[in-house]
């Protein structure tokens, strides 16, 4: 072959292996290999159609969600209660829904798709337990009237009326649960891997992964935010004495669909903690753990939205457990996904 020859397919190429490049050009197709980190170097191959359904599916029950914070709740003994009130609210409140819509947003994209699929399956499993609580709460909480507290009021469940934003919430848990299912059988159709930055952290990982989990299903089998024990003089006697007030009930002490749905909560919170730091690739990982994180914090953020809203009620210790149970689940998720700075 002559130079000038030799430089005219160089230049057409873009460099002298003119396989390399038009295996570059090729793994840079959609549903090709595509590297997407410099120092993580990931290759994502096979894209099913799957996984822009289950985006679709976490998409609709964000915005499920997002619209459930507006309108009336549930009706309980003739009051109507909203789940935001003030700022706290909306942070309890919206937290899921916004990550819902993010992470859709994602897998529409079919970016990093084992990401997505990780937390969807994840989000999907615990949605699970949450949708018979609430189920419970608009249908057969009055079959057994008890202290409550709903969207940040105590009340007694004398007679409930469900209310739209009640039956959005319903639908949000409802799709939420159908992507878990979709990313759950589009798992095994997807090919994403890495050069397996995370390994030799791991097992530390996942060793702190299940200590969070088991001090956030703890925290879960007592009310995030309860009525204080009050001090009373007793006027025959003169002593003072302790009043023990009724307060809420327990997430394991509610009857039928809410003890079923509090069971599968705590056990399938503390599973997913045990197998989300397993997943590969490292994203899979965080996409699990993400998952968890923001389940954990939500219902932390709930009991300190309902102390600060009512004079009755105040933050329990398991309520601030739960809190920090979920921070440090996100320093775990934060963990994983910076692992891919050390493999530059």
């Amino acid at each position: 072959m002559s130079t000038r020859d030799h430089r005219a397919r160089t230049e057409r190429t873009g460099t002298g292996r003119p396989e390399a490049s038009a295996r570059r050009r090729r793994d840079a197709r959609p549903g090709g290999a595509t590297p997407a980190g410099a120092g993580d170097r990931v290759v994502i191959g096979t894209v099913p159609p799957a996984v822009r359904v289950c985006g679709a599916l976490l998409v609709l029950a964000g915005l499920a969600g997002v619209l459930a914070a507006v309108p009336t709740y549930l009706v309980v003994g003739g009051e109507e209660l909203r789940q935001v009130r003030g700022v706290g609210g909306a942070l309890a409140t919206l937290l899921i829904p916004v990550v819902h819509l993010t992470v859709g947003a994602t897998l529409l994209r079919r970016a990093v798709p084992k990401f997505g699929l990780a937390y969807a399956a994840v989000a999907g499993a615990l949605a699970v337990g949450e949708l018979l609580i609430e189920l419970y709460r608009g249908s057969s909480s009055t079959a057994r009237p008890g202290v409550e507290v709903l969207a940040g009021e105590r009340v007694l469940t004398s007679s409930v009326q469900v209310g739209a934003g009640w039956v959005l919430g319903v639908v949000a848990l409802v799709l939420t649960v159908l992507a878990g299912v979709v990313g759950t059988a589009a798992w095994g159709r997807t090919v994403m891997e890495d050069r397996g930055p995370l390994d030799p952290v791991r097992s530390l990982l996942a060793g702190a992964a299940v200590l969070l989990g088991v001090v956030a299903v703890l925290s879960l089998s007592l009310p995030a935010a309860d009525v204080p024990e009050q001090l009373r003089t007793d006027p025959a006697t003169g002593m003072r004495v302790v009043v023990v007030q009724e307060g809420p009930q327990a997430l394991l002490e509610r009857p039928g669909l809410a003890l079923l749905g509090g069971l599968l909560l705590a056990g399938t919170l503390l599973l997913c903690a045990v197998v989300a730091p397993s997943l590969r690739p490292r994203l899979a990982v965080v996409g699990g753990l993400l998952a968890v994180a923001v389940t954990v914090l939500r219902a932390g953020l709930a009991g300190l939205r309902d102390a600060v809203s009512s004079d009755e009620l105040v933050w329990t210790v398991p309520g601030v457990g739960l809190v920090l149970a979920g921070l440090g689940l996100l320093a775990l998720t934060a963990v994983a996904w910076r692992a891919r700075r050390t493999s530059a």
